[in-house]
């Protein structure tokens, strides 16, 4: 079966060799060094998305029923699952593992190839890991806020994540190239719809978007390495340094 690796591994290293050369000369904000690139980049998203990805997902979440959305998002649920299972196994987390396993198993046979939750629904709680969270639970600091584009909000170290994330993700095992095409397609549509009730949110409370989801993005990530009860960052912890997202020794290996 083709496996579409070399050029995934060519784009993570055009993208770094890009970001080498774009370190911003400006105002510096704690923890985000690129503030200049990464906003210059986040106008570029947003501009792609109001005027080309929203009008799609609004158009997405009028054409296709709720109750067709939701078996796609389980769908792509399961497939993610895919994914959390393997970084339980890189972190050594035993239990999880066995968990989210049983998660993939009981929604692809008995859920119509997870269509249907049936796993949550049994009680099997639905987790969050990826690579990122893999390297930040054995101590690999985040370094510098990165917005990607269309990606969104990152950093060097949960970039380069989504790239290895590829490897364990079955949709990326897809020979036939258009149908790997439109099943990516997809899920990124579905995603996008799925954050058009937070966004209006937004739109009322932020003043500052892009201080606003850099900061939300930042905290989020922390408590996920520290699968939700990350310890209190000191006043003085939060520094170029970027050691407030670094896991301390006694979490970073069981």
């Amino acid at each position: 079966m083709p496996r579409p690796v070399p050029n995934r591994l060519r784009a993570a290293a055009a993208l770094l060799l890009l970001l080498a050369g774009c370190a911003s000369t400006g105002p510096r904000t704690p923890g985000d060094p690129l503030e200049s690139f990464n906003r210059s980049i986040y106008r570029f998203n947003d501009v792609a998305d109001r005027y080309a990805v929203k009008p799609v997902a609004v158009a997405y979440t009028k054409v296709i029923p709720q109750f067709a959305r939701t078996g796609i998002r389980n769908f792509f649920s399961n497939i993610e699952d895919v994914v959390i299972t393997v970084n339980d196994v890189l972190q050594l987390k035993g239990n999880n593992t066995a968990s989210d396993a049983s998660r993939v198993v009981a929604n692809t046979l008995f859920g119509g190839l997870g269509l249907v939750d049936v796993a949550s629904k049994r009680g099997i709680p639905k987790r969050n890991e990826d690579f990122g969270q893999t390297l930040g639970y054995w101590g690999v600091p985040p370094g510098p806020y990165l917005v990607l584009p269309f990606l969104g909000p990152s950093n060097f170290r949960d970039g380069s994540g989504r790239f290895v994330d590829t490897f364990f993700d079955p949709v990326w095992y897809i020979s036939n190239v258009p149908e790997r095409n439109v099943t990516v397609g997809l899920r990124l549509l579905d995603n996008r719809a799925a954050l058009l009730p937070a966004e209006r949110l937004l739109d009322q409370a932020a003043m500052d978007r892009y201080a606003f989801l850099r900061d939300a993005y930042l905290q989020r990530r922390r408590s996920l390495i520290y699968d939700g009860n990350p310890p209190k960052l000191k006043d003085d912890e939060f520094d170029d340094d970027f050691d407030d997202l670094d896991p301390p020794a006694e979490v970073k290996k069981p």
